[in-house]
């Protein structure tokens, strides 16, 4: 459950993978073509570091809560730091330490389909979850934004709309907004890009040495 929540801060807040259903409506072509440069974008990145903050609002748009952290990613390999959390994978086991039970479970690392990784949300995640369309571009700071909506084809998910914002120049997303169904908005957003820097292996794994009184709680 502690990575889910810290993948849904990244971007999107956990989705399944299904197929989709026949007749449930037409997809925008224009939003695919967005949502399909962003992905082959990421995927020419051997390495990427970012920041993500999460802004939480209740539906009136009093803000209730916020929270921030660091992500760097690397092939199949993450790591990810958030206040008295953070996640090791090294493409073969997890590390989810929590800082204030000093404690860290192991788990191995599972790349099916319907696995959550941070890579997998910078890629293909929108073709089997959602119905897409096209909104009118947004102006920040000379900026270009395209935005996407996206809609959940099952309709059991806790919220009933996304908004994906992606910069037009980069095709990087910078923000997601997540509407929930009992009113309360989450507005993911990830900044300071740095992209095929040296990141080494060794970051990506956990190292008791460093964390000499966490109890190490092995799940594998």
């Amino acid at each position: 459950m502690i990575r889910k929540i810290l993948f849904a801060c990244l971007l999107f807040s956990g989705f399944s993978a299904f197929t989709q259903p026949k007749a449930m409506g037409k997809n925008d072509s224009d939003a695919k073509a967005v949502l399909d440069g962003v992905s082959k974008k990421f995927r020419s990145y051997k390495t990427m570091s970012a920041k993500f903050n999460l802004k939480i609002e209740n539906a009136a748009g009093k803000l209730q809560g916020s929270k921030s952290g660091t992500v760097s990613l690397k092939g199949s390999k993450y790591k990810i730091n958030v206040t008295g959390q953070e996640i090791f994978s090294d493409g073969t086991n997890i590390w989810t330490l929590d800082k204030s039970a000093n404690e860290v479970q192991v788990t191995k690392f599972d790349n099916t389909a319907n696995s959550i990784t941070p890579q997998k949300m910078f890629t293909n995640f929108y073709d089997r979850d959602f119905l897409y369309k096209l909104n009118n571009d947004l102006k920040e700071g000379g900026k270009t934004i395209q935005e996407i909506e996206l809609t959940p084809l099952d309709k059991t998910k806790p919220f009933f709309k996304v908004l994906v914002n992606v910069d037009k120049a980069s095709k990087n997303i910078i923000r997601t907004k997540v509407f929930e169904k009992n009113g309360n908005r989450y507005t993911y957003s990830v900044n300071n890009f740095v992209v095929n820097s040296n990141l080494q292996d060794a970051m990506f794994v956990f190292d008791k040495s460093h964390y000499p009184k966490v109890e190490v709680v092995d799940l594998r």
